[in-house]
């Protein structure tokens, strides 16, 4: 055997070492935990939140965003696979919030009360979607502009009166 083949031979062997690498780590990331449950929620709006994204109870991370669906009435619903062993009350709430003030979404839930606790496949009915930051910032400043316009004219910040 010439040293060219045997060259070639090794290099064929690498590749192929490498490709059966990359498929068993790629099958391996699509393996499901085992007695984990998934839930769905279904918000108006899911802007920013990524398939992946954490959920948490209780600020620690039970889970994460398995996927997101557009839903017939143009809702977003998100499925949530749960940790084994986390069991949800079903009046509990879900919510998406940002990671500081311009940091990654995440899924809150928020326990209820109830002593029955939600099954694999059920679904998050108390849902609040996600706070944009742009909205939430042109809200500051519209206030901002109408208090400045209060104060030209010379009325007072004081609240408005109702009757009584």
């Amino acid at each position: 055997m010439t040293r060219e083949i045997r060259e070639v031979l090794v290099g064929a062997v690498i590749v192929a070492s490498l490709a059966f690498l990359f498929l068993q780590s790629y099958k391996a990331s699509e393996i499901k935990a085992i007695g984990a449950n998934v839930l769905t929620a279904t918000f108006n709006r899911v802007d920013g939140l990524v398939v992946g994204d954490e959920v948490r109870l209780g600020g620690i991370g039970v889970g994460s965003v398995e996927r997101m669906t557009l839903v017939d009435d143009f809702r977003a619903r998100i499925a949530m696979r749960l940790d084994a062993g986390v069991r949800i009350p079903e009046d509990s709430a879900a919510a998406i919030h940002t990671d500081g003030l311009f940091g990654s979404k995440f899924v809150v839930l928020d326990p209820g009360g109830e002593e029955t606790y939600f099954q694999n496949d059920d679904n998050i009915s108390f849902t609040q979607d996600a706070v944009l930051v742009d909205e939430l910032l042109e809200l500051i400043i519209a206030e901002g502009k109408a208090k400045r316009v209060r104060k030209d004219r010379g009325e007072a910040d004081a609240p408005a009166k109702t009757g009584g």
